[in-house]
């Protein structure tokens, strides 16, 4: 195995490892982002584990930190008061060599260590500095040798120094046990003597540890309280406000009765008041306009229709005058000619309200069957031969050779493809027009091109809303109502299609329209895209003109 195989290897495995962990942070990950009572229980936890651990440190510290001054005291105390004790004891022992010299050490170290048994007893050894054997030592004589004194203790008291260390001795030979041992030199007139304490602190461990134990028990039951009163507390604010967004859901969900309960008079039933208020505020303004837009429709749907009827016998009487224009006058002629322009416009503006309306009311329905889509597509453009000419803008169409037969309504398609096309020769400020067919599996576009005025970032989704002009000051070679594109909306998403805008101020616009090919599917995606930059005409050689 070569040192890159171990690497990819070792690759492999940290990243399977990260896939595992992230695996296991992903759930813990969305509570946190999801959860406020999470986030909040979470640092509660947290901030109060810090502050009761540094608490209990600083309380043990304190509490154990006295307890041992204290026995160091009281031990540095006793330790000297057995020092003059000796000194006045031995002061008349000339040499190492008396006698009786064995017999009064012993006596001292028994009458130094106190009564047999006594809790806390300390273990006491007197010497005699370089006499052989060491001296007497009380209550474990036999067991308790120079050896077992810390080493550091023994030297300074060699040099004349006191001395006291903590020391981890087994003096009784039933283990090792924590002890504080104290030395110090007594001096008389004829001999030096070392007097050594070894003070038990078994009482004081086990202070320090049940102070210990204490603290921490207590501790993490005040971390526990603290995150179930977090909890607790965090849910009662929580569960209003999650009452709320559930009902704020349901309310855009167009539930417009949901409303919040009202508990207490607190703040926070102050607000579930302020949310119901608003809620009823809302409802009541939203019947208001429903109310108005069912009677706009209605007028207009009304009006509309009442115009018909005048509108006919206008026309019955302008279509006379028009016909005879010849045998009036030039200036009766020429009204007989604006008169009839304006009427054909009236009529479309009353057709086009009429369609709304039918959008409106739900009426409107499909009449599909499937046709050829290219015929369509190339009549509609031709049929803007003469507009086309009168404003020098070449339409360059790109049809598919094989035939692209589509279940459409024939009438609906072949409205959308003249306000598209008729809207672009007259924004295209005599620059080309470009018409593009395609289609895919599932379904057919249509996309045409111009680069005239274009779109204003923002005017993509108003161009489709009704009476909305991009530049309703601009001298037109026709006139429009504004209602045309929004018509074509409303046709494609009759279709279940789609018709979309994207344009740059000053270099044109593409609209592009994208229906299934059979009645009742769906658009998943387009054959063409909508794409400003692209030129899907531009330079082919088998490009029409019309």
């Amino acid at each position: 195995m070569t040192g890159r195989d171990v690497v990819e290897g070792m690759a492999r495995a940290t990243g399977r490892i990260v896939r595992f962990a992230r695996r296991l942070a992903a759930p813990v990950l969305r509570a946190w982002r999801g959860s406020m009572q999470v986030r909040v229980v979470s640092a509660t936890l947290v901030a109060s584990t810090v502050l009761v651990v540094v608490f209990s440190l600083v309380v043990a510290s304190t509490i154990i930190g006295g307890m041992v001054d204290t026995k160091v005291d009281g031990s540095v105390d006793q330790v000297e008061r057995a020092g003059d004790v000796v000194r006045d004891a031995l002061d008349t022992v000339v040499t190492a060599e008396e006698p009786n010299l064995g017999g009064q050490m012993g006596g001292l170290v028994r009458e130094l260590a106190g009564e047999e048994d006594q809790v806390g007893q300390p273990t006491v050894l007197l010497r005699i500095r370089g006499a052989n054997p060491i001296g007497e030592a009380w209550p474990a004589e036999a067991s308790v040798t120079e050896a077992q004194l810390p080493e550091e203790l023994t030297d300074n008291v060699r040099d004349g120094k006191f001395n006291r260390q903590f020391a981890t001795l087994n003096p009784d030979g039933e283990g090792n046990r924590p002890f504080l041992a104290v030395g110090t030199p007594v001096y008389t007139d004829q001999l030096v003597y070392e007097l050594y304490f070894l003070f038990p602190l078994d009482a004081e461990n086990q202070i320090a540890s049940l102070v210990r134990t204490t603290l921490v028990i207590a501790g993490v039951a005040l971390v526990l309280l603290l995150g179930v009163i977090a909890g607790l507390v965090t849910r009662m604010v929580v569960t209003p406000v999650r009452l709320a967004a559930r009902t704020a859901q349901r309310l855009s969900a167009g539930l417009l009765h949901e409303r919040m309960t009202v508990k207490g008079a607190d703040d926070l039933a102050r607000l579930a008041g302020s949310f119901n208020l608003m809620a009823e505020n809302l409802h009541q303004q939203i019947l208001r306009l429903e109310d108005m837009s069912r009677l706009q429709r209605r007028f207009t749907s009304d009006v509309s229709h009442e115009l018909r009827t005048p509108l006919t016998t206008v026309r019955m009487a302008a279509d006379l005058l028009y016909d005879n224009r010849e045998d009036y006058p030039a200036p009766a002629a020429r009204s007989a000619e604006l008169l009839h322009d304006e009427l054909d416009r009236f009529e479309d503006l009353l057709a086009e309200l009429l369609e709304i309306s039918r959008f409106d009311a739900g009426f409107a329905q499909l009449d599909t069957e499937p046709v050829e889509v290219g015929p369509i597509v190339t009549s509609v453009s031709a049929s803007f031969h003469a507009l086309a000419e009168r404003c020098g803008v070449p339409v360059r169409l790109h049809i598919p050779d094989t035939p692209l037969i589509a279940e459409i309504d024939v009438r609906r398609v072949q409205r959308i493809l003249r306000n598209l096309i008729g809207n672009a020769i007259e924004h295209a400020e005599a620059a080309p027009v470009c018409v593009v067919l395609a289609s895919s599996e599932t379904s057919l576009a249509v996309v045409v091109r111009d680069r005239g005025i274009g779109l204003k970032p923002g005017e993509e989704e108003l161009v489709f809303n009704r009476f909305w002009r991009a530049d309703p000051s601009r001298a037109r070679q026709t006139g429009g109502t504004g209602l045309g594109l929004s018509i074509s909306s409303e046709d494609a998403k009759l279709h279940n299609g789609q018709l979309e805008a994207v344009g740059r101020p000053g270099e044109g616009s593409v609209f592009r329209l994208t229906l299934p090919l059979r009645s009742g599917d769906k658009v998943l995606s387009s054959p063409l895209p909508l794409d400003f930059a692209a030129d899907p005409c531009g330079g082919d050689d088998d490009d029409q003109t019309e």
